[in-house]
């Protein structure tokens, strides 16, 4: 019956990103595990506030296959407290050395919005700078991130953590979404990125609904000719949709994220690593079939 199967480009492109000079490749979609440093994200059982914490939840994301680690000390939960650029580093420098020291083939990325963060960890040696604000907040984090020559994810958001839940007043989310990613899109280009992956925002200056209107049009968000990132685990789209709350969000993160990759997802930014890199592994033996 091969006759009845059309090509599938979804799983066969291929994504090279430079990471201190050297190439990386994007051949099937990736799963990048969530080290969650901080004391109050949304999701309780994420929340790695003690070294052996940190250590032990290292060790089990890279044990059940995570191609990527990546440390925040920053919640970027709505209405979370802001803390300085120093707290956020006591809180992620010993995840840093750990995940360097101890797994030299798993990527390392920080998930900052401040300069002083993003220097302190790109002088450390890790390998991608992951910022919700996608540059709005601090635009200086384009040139830092590439002048140490890694990639660079641009997010989708408005205003700050404190303050984007009441900027969700959109004509059209699609469009608007576009556009404003386009134009930092442009300014990052022209700050010396070269190696950008593109990531939505689900969650960031849009409410459950808007989040699922987006996310059924991600495909769209290849014209970028970028990697695709997707975080949507265990978020409020998931667990306000269906009337129940994080902890009980793994089934709705995995059908999100199956649609995800069959929509063109090249990484997938979870909790939970084990069901994640499950997920792509029988994605990819139906794509490829």
């Amino acid at each position: 019956m091969e006759f009845l199967r059309s090509e599938n480009t979804t799983f066969s492109r291929e994504r090279v990103l430079n990471i201190r000079g050297k190439l990386f490749t994007i051949s099937t979609p990736q799963v990048m595990g969530i080290v969650n440093c901080t004391p109050d994200s949304f999701y309780p059982d994420s929340r790695s506030t003690t070294i052996e914490k940190q250590q032990k939840l290292i060790d089990l994301h890279v044990k059940n296959g995570a191609t990527w680690l990546d440390i925040g000390g920053y919640s970027s939960r709505p209405g979370a407290e802001h803390i300085s650029e120093q707290e956020e580093i006591e809180r992620i420098k010993f995840a840093i050395a750990y995940a360097l020291e101890t797994y030299p083939d798993v990527k390392i990325s920080v998930d900052t919005f401040q300069s002083g963060v993003a220097s302190y960890a790109l002088q450390q040696g890790i390998h991608l700078i992951n910022d919700i604000s996608g540059g709005l907040i601090n635009p200086e984090l384009f040139s830092i991130t590439a002048a140490h020559r890694v990639p660079y994810v641009l997010m989708h958001m408005r205003g700050t953590p404190q303050t984007m839940a009441k900027l969700n007043r959109y004509d059209n989310i699609l469009r608007d979404v576009i556009v404003e990613l386009g134009t930092q899109l442009e300014r990052a280009r022209a700050a010396g990125l070269n190696d950008i992956i593109i990531d939505p925002g689900f969650g960031f200056a849009k409410n459950s609904e808007q989040n699922l209107e987006l996310f059924s049009f991600l495909e769209a968000f290849q014209l970028f000719e970028c990697p695709i990132l997707v975080g949507i685990s265990r978020k409020s789209m998931i667990y306000n949709t269906l009337g129940i709350d994080p902890t009980d969000s793994l089934n709705g993160t995995t059908v999100l994220n199956t649609i995800a990759l069959n929509k063109g997802a090249d990484i997938l930014r979870v909790h939970d690593v084990k069901e994640a890199v499950e997920t792509v592994k029988l994605c990819e033996i139906i794509n490829y079939k």
